[in-house]
């Protein structure tokens, strides 16, 4: 793992700002620029170079769903989108990024696209209008005819119930998350809070009480918390699953300013494994995603369906790894 001086001196920036960028520290005042510089040094690190093939430089669309801002508040999708621009340049291709906001690319310039994030069928449209080969990521587009590449979502929260209750803890709480489509048309259910309840009424563990929903940002996961010490008192639950690494990492802020011991008192677990996750303190217990392997199997998919013009939609839904640090007991 590279340490907060290598981070620093690939983003040029002093190991005091790293660390205080990484653990999303409030009273930080530095620019967003700099912010994305170190959480795409702190990726870039940790990713293997692999030799570059020699092709022709034809451009492959890297389509996002975000703006800038929600990249960094959750960098699961800049660590998708570093590991797809990773793999293009291996292959010998240019990647050029899209926002949702601009005009979307078109042939010949363009040979094909990678969509990062979740569209509306609208959305999905105006893409498959494009006439360019289009593989999606995190967004599961086989019923509508597209490649995509998708996350295990049921195995990793079964896990994770398991884990809190092999060591004794049964009152469990849940930080959700909720999101819209970027054309704001379509709100998405949170995959993980369904498997999460399923599994708690089957084991008629689940109480609706210890379960609160916002965005996927460290400031809704930090002003969730806060709600739930002050309404619940001492029936504050000894263990929560956040939907993704933000809302733990602004969980934890709000416990730590309660003095609330961590994990003594409350276990958390996270989702994602993002980078950040190995340099907070306490080092959160999270679930790996290999968010390098879904950018790199996007961008495989896709040269597999121009070079064999395929036609049927191919679903890649990868594995996860559970990695406890100590956030959790």
């Amino acid at each position: 793992m590279a340490t907060i001086k290598d981070i620093a001196k690939k983003a040029g920036v002093s190991p005091a700002t790293v660390s205080r960028v990484l653990n999303y520290d409030q009273d930080l005042s530095v620019t967003d620029k700099t912010k994305k510089r170190v959480f795409e040094a702190a990726e870039l690190l940790n990713y293997q170079p692999k030799k570059k093939s020699q092709k022709t430089a034809q451009k492959i669309a890297i389509l996002t769903w975000y703006n800038e801002q929600e990249e960094l508040d959750d960098i699961y999708y800049l660590s998708i989108r570093l590991g797809a621009e990773k793999k293009i340049q291996e292959i010998g291709y240019e990647p050029q990024q899209f926002s949702n906001q601009q005009a979307l690319p078109t042939p010949p310039e363009y040979v094909g696209m990678i969509a990062i994030g979740k569209f509306s069928p609208e959305q999905m449209t105006m893409i498959a209008d494009t006439e360019l080969p289009t593989v999606f990521v995190d967004l599961n587009t086989l019923d509508d005819g597209f490649d995509s590449v998708t996350t295990n979502f049921h195995y990793p929260v079964k896990q994770i119930v398991d884990h809190f209750q092999s060591v004794g803890i049964n009152d469990i709480g849940m930080l959700a998350g909720q999101e819209l489509t970027s054309d704001q048309k379509l709100e998405l259910s949170d995959q993980r809070y369904l498997t999460f309840r399923n599994i708690m009424r089957d084991r008629q563990l689940l109480n609706p009480n210890l379960v609160r929903t916002g965005n996927f940002t460290v400031k809704s996961g930090h002003d969730m918390m806060l709600e739930m010490i002050d309404q619940l008192d001492f029936q504050l639950p000894h263990a929560i699953f956040a939907a993704n690494d933000a809302l733990a990492i602004g969980a934890l802020h709000a416990l730590k300013e309660r003095n609330i011991a961590v994990p003594a008192r409350v276990s958390i677990i996270g989702f994602n494994d993002s980078t950040v996750a190995k340099y907070f303190s306490p080092q959160l217990s999270s679930v790996k995603v290999d968010t390098e392997l879904m950018g790199q199997k996007s961008v495989e998919l896709l040269l597999d369906r121009l070079e064999t013009e395929r036609t049927v939609p191919i679903n890649l839904n990868i594995g996860t790894e559970l990695i406890l640090r100590e956030s959790s007991k």
